[in-house]
């Protein structure tokens, strides 16, 4: 019988739309993706902010997670804002090893807000790390897990190899959209590789860059939801990201930073 390739989200909701569960989900839709999620903190945000989080009891968290794996044939999972350790330990107790886990360790909003607490950056360095298909770190996150500061390519470089060498990861991609200069570099690391893979684009001037790191992770965990192998999906959600945020750079959404144009090309839902 006929379906659709499945991918899952577990993470925060964005009462703005930008980020979050909210941008996961257009993702998977424009990409032609069907998607199911798992919330796992309420935040009260706009562009301008994120004004307050409340975290989902990790009982819910489990018995929404429970529910989805039970029915679905989920193809990949994207994992956003955990927010707490017990969030983290409930996932790695039901979670399938066989199903790709993309894991975003979101820690700083775009307006610089925590969105992470203390005691669960150690719970998802130990028990999810060892899971993660790749993990999709930004320069101030990975900053944080590595304790030292990532500010150049080569930074990201030596960083890659550490993730991969120190923390027994199976792949890192370490995004570089802040980098300084004229590019947009983020650095693809995988324990099969020689050397690590650099992903170029021309740094584009705009403001909208709320979800810019929700949407390119759940863009990777689509694609291999599809059945691409991670190097693909990971250089195929680097090209989606660059044209998601190249054709929302003129539009004016809220007063702070608004989101990417998720829908520039959106797919048909595949099915297969």
């Amino acid at each position: 019988m006929a379906s659709y390739p499945i991918a899952l989200t577990i993470a925060g909701s964005d009462s703005g739309g930008c980020a979050g569960i909210q941008a996961d989900l257009k993702t998977f839709s424009a990409l032609g993706v069907f998607g199911a999620s798992v919330i796992t903190a309420i935040t009260a945000q706009n562009t301008m902010g994120v004004y307050d989080v409340m975290a989902v009891p990790s009982d819910i968290v489990r018995k929404q997670l429970k529910a989805v794996l039970d029915d679905f044939n989920i193809g990949a999972i994207k994992v956003g804002m955990l927010f707490t350790k017990e969030n983290v330990l409930v996932l790695k107790e039901l979670y399938n090893k066989k199903i790709p886990l993309v894991l975003d360790p979101v820690m700083i909003s775009t307006s610089g807000n925590s969105l992470i607490l203390d005691q669960t950056i150690e719970a998802i360095k130990q028990e999810l790390f060892p899971l993660a298909t790749i993990i999709t770190p930004n320069l101030n996150e990975a900053s944080i897990l590595l304790g030292r500061e990532i500010i150049s390519t080569d930074d990201m470089i030596e960083g890659g190899k550490e993730f991969i060498e120190s923390y027994g990861l199976n792949a890192v991609l370490i995004k570089g959209g802040h980098l300084n200069g004229d590019e947009m570099v983020d650095i693809f690391y995988s324990k099969d590789s020689q050397e690590p893979i650099m992903l170029k684009s021309k740094k584009i001037e705009t403001k909208n860059t709320h979800g810019t790191g929700c949407t390119l992770s759940s863009a990777i965990a689509a694609y291999l939801s599809i059945g691409n192998n991670l190097e693909d999906s990971v250089r195929m959600a680097k090209d989606y990201i660059t044209r998601a945020i190249f054709e929302a750079k003129d539009i004016s959404l809220g007063n702070g930073h608004g989101a990417v144009n998720h829908f520039f090309d959106p797919k048909k839902l595949i099915i297969r």
